[in-house]
């Protein structure tokens, strides 16, 4: 694989850019060597400057739901541009993006529009607080929330990625307000909220995490988290920039069958362009600026470009039946076959997978949180992300991160990335399967 055009952004980049990237994890730091720049892409392909084709199960970290360059988003993008790029003031088409959002879930009753799923959770832990006049919050190890202060302790994402969770400029103070509990761990939540019962505002978590790999909450988890919160009156907040709209049309709220208090989003209701949004409940949104107290505003927030790319997927997600089953269909097909292949060899993977999400972690144990998914071996890993690599399948570059599939992906691109799975599994245990088929 020639890289050579890559290489040399890369090093022109270092030079101006922190590490060379606007966001950490596509420095491939932790699997070594440099990142790949991307010329174009269709569908769910991408070629990069050296002209090189892959299978991508990035997906832009995962709003691309429909693919890359699906051409009702462009079109929706290319009407709207016409007309302008920002106004920095009202369209119509913000109302209809929202209406869109809160007839898929029925607990987002009002919202506001922003700009990343930073700025949303950021946001919605505001509001909270002002709502609750309490300080405190309980997060999870290992979900990240974006990269305000409040939420860089224990952080997953590119934090665990780079082996820095606590990050350099965030006060104690602030550290000091964000209490840590176990992913899937009730009793560690319990006694956080005996200790602090009467200090705690929000508590907030990704229903599926995927910033450390994927993680599945295991069962009556994200009920009890309600109960817990409903009883102590704290604020129970929803990080679905990920999962919404992802695992369903109405996210994971919609699939567990759980109510929270606020939700944030992004990633999709983009359709590939920068946005997020908080909301939830109506008395806890009306205390945000100019209808109540809590100040948040955003020149760009609910920029025409953004909503309109937004609301064609979302339409798109709404209008097309058997979309969800079958990216379920085809995530489990993958799944599947993978797991065969680590039965087959009994090799010391963990495949986690839902609907069109998955990881697959190089360690022998259930991985259920965080420390269980920093059990995977991440050399490993990253000697399996470059023969992959060299293999045309594009995967996430960090053991951290979750894969997607699209509505783009066909039957015969899983085949061809399940062949690749056989070879590269088989040529990095080669010596354990050799010592597994001698003893047949």
């Amino acid at each position: 694989m020639k890289t050579a055009r890559s290489a040399a952004l890369f090093k022109k980049a270092r030079k101006i850019l922190p590490g060379g990237v606007n966001s950490p994890v596509r420095a491939f730091k932790s699997v070594g060597g440099s990142p790949l720049f991307i010329q174009t892409a269709k569908g769910s392909h991408i070629w990069d400057v050296d002209g090189n084709e892959f299978i991508d199960y990035v997906c832009s970290w995962g709003p691309l739901i429909l693919g890359h360059a699906h051409p009702r988003v462009l079109k929706a993008i290319r009407e709207v541009a016409d007309h302008g790029t920002s106004f920095g003031a009202s369209t119509e088409l913000e109302v209809r993006l929202a209406e869109l959002i809160r007839k898929a879930m029925p607990s987002v009753e009002m919202l506001r529009m922003v700009n990343s799923g930073t700025e949303a959770t950021m946001s919605a832990l505001r509001v909270a607080r002002a709502y609750t006049g309490r300080s405190k919050v309980i997060k999870f190890e290992g979900c990240y929330h974006g990269h305000a202060d409040s939420f860089l302790i224990k952080a997953g994402s590119g934090a665990t990625t780079l082996g820095v969770p606590d990050s350099p400029g965030v006060t104690s103070s602030i550290a000091s307000d964000t209490l840590n509990a176990r992913y899937n761990d009730l009793e560690s939540v319990e006694r956080l909220i005996e200790k602090h019962h009467d200090t705690i505002a929000a508590l907030i978590v990704e229903p599926i995490a995927g910033n450390m790999g994927l993680v599945l909450p295991r069962k009556r988890f994200l009920k009890a988290l309600r109960t817990l919160c409903s009883k102590n009156r704290i604020i129970l907040i929803f990080d679905e920039v990920i999962t919404g709209f992802r695992v369903a049309i109405g996210g994971a709220q919609e699939l567990y069958g759980i109510r929270p208090d606020l939700t944030t989003l992004g990633k999709i209701i983009g359709g590939g362009l920068p946005v997020g949004s908080y909301g939830g409940r109506r008395e806890i949104m009306e205390m945000v600026a100019p209808s109540g107290p809590v100040y948040q505003a955003g020149t760009l927030s609910g920029n025409p470009l953004a909503m309109a790319a937004g609301y064609e997927t979302l339409k798109i997600l709404s209008e097309r039946k058997g979309l969800y089953s079958d990216l379920e269909r085809k995530g489990k097909l993958l799944a599947k076959e993978i797991e065969g292949i680590i039965q087959a060899y009994s090799l010391p993977l963990r495949l986690n997978q839902i609907g069109s999400l998955f990881t697959l972690f190089f360690t022998e144990r259930e991985v259920k949180d965080y420390e269980s998914a920093k059990s995977s071996d991440k050399k490993l890993f990253a000697a399996y992300f470059h023969e992959m690599l060299e293999r045309g399948i594009y995967l996430p570059p960090s053991q951290f991160e979750t894969a997607f599939l699209s509505t783009a992906h066909t039957e015969t691109n899983i085949e061809r990335t399940v062949a690749a799975n056989r070879q590269v599994l088989k040529k990095i245990f080669s010596q354990k399967i050799s010592r597994a088929q001698a003893t047949q």
